[in-house]
């Protein structure tokens, strides 16, 4: 039985006036929407929204807003991690029938730190054309914007969400020869700072949020620093020192109890010199 199709007119309205738009080809579409600024979408993206069958999308709401900001009528059907069982084969129903199906994540570009990658995998071993239709990411609007180095970086998404498990992947970062890229979430992005500042000390680092938005923020520093701590030279000079003295338990106590930082900040940092002098000695 075939799948049902989208009804209505097939126009976008980019400039305050109503475009026809052409009716999509067969196959997945993976269009990137604005990280915020809703005027950062393409018009070849809203020519595709406005052209395909369905849209899926994580959250109809939120998605809603951008297809009515441009009279975009198409049918929304929701595509997350939580339904993403029952609805791909949905999905892919509709492909088989010849239609045009758009994936949308809530913000910026999808299956970057999105669902859908499962989505692609079946269309591509389907047979089913799949174009991607490039536009705003999070990722590189951040990296464009840190002030680091951008010939290397490293997406690693979200870090964990509890304390051991977030210390730990840090630790298998630190030796990761690129800017790192993390998003976190806002309650979060404290304790994430104090265990990234533990573990890395110093390294150059920036915070960027509401990016596109009335309220874009960019906060550039060290690490240290973005948590709220002194600067951690001070913590390496007395580490050095007392380590030419004392064992390495005996200098974090002493640096720990100089400085007031916590003992497994200054731990790390100790952990971190003595890597540092075991490299330089090989």
């Amino acid at each position: 039985m075939p799948t049902e199709s989208k009804a209505g007119p097939r126009r976008y309205t980019p400039f305050g006036t109503a475009i026809k738009a052409a009716e999509a080809a067969p196959g997945l579409y993976l269009v990137a929407t604005p990280i915020g600024n809703l005027g950062d979408v393409t018009l070849r993206a809203l020519e595709l929204l406005a052209g395909a069958d369905v849209v899926a999308c994580e959250d109809t709401r939120v998605t809603r807003k951008l297809t009515e900001r441009y009279g975009i009528t198409t049918p929304l059907t929701p595509y997350h991690e939580h339904n993403a069982a029952e609805a791909r084969p949905k999905l892919l129903a509709r492909l088989a029938d010849g239609q045009a199906v758009a994936l949308v994540s809530d913000a910026g570009t999808p299956l970057i730190s999105d669902p859908g990658y499962k989505l692609v995998r079946a269309a591509c071993e389907a047979g089913h054309a799949v174009t991607a239709l490039p536009g705003a990411s999070a990722v590189l609007t951040a990296l464009s914007v840190a002030g680091l180095p951008t010939d290397h970086f490293f997406f690693e998404g979200f870090l964990p969400p509890r304390q051991g498990a977030r210390q730990k992947r840090i630790a298998a970062l630190a030796n990761v020869p690129a800017t790192l890229v993390l998003f976190e979430s806002g309650p979060r992005i404290a304790a994430a700072l104090a265990d990234l500042a533990a573990t890395l000390g110093t390294r150059a680092a920036a915070i960027c949020r509401e990016l596109t938005k009335l309220h874009e923020e960019v906060k550039r520093s060290d690490l240290v620093a973005l948590a709220g701590g002194e600067p951690a030279d001070n913590i390496d000079d007395l580490l050095r020192q007392a380590l030419t003295r004392v064992s390495v338990k005996d200098a974090v106590g002493e640096v720990a109890l100089a400085t007031g930082r916590p003992r497994r900040e200054v731990y790390q940092r100790a952990l971190v010199l003595a890597r540092d002098t075991t490299d330089d000695a090989d």
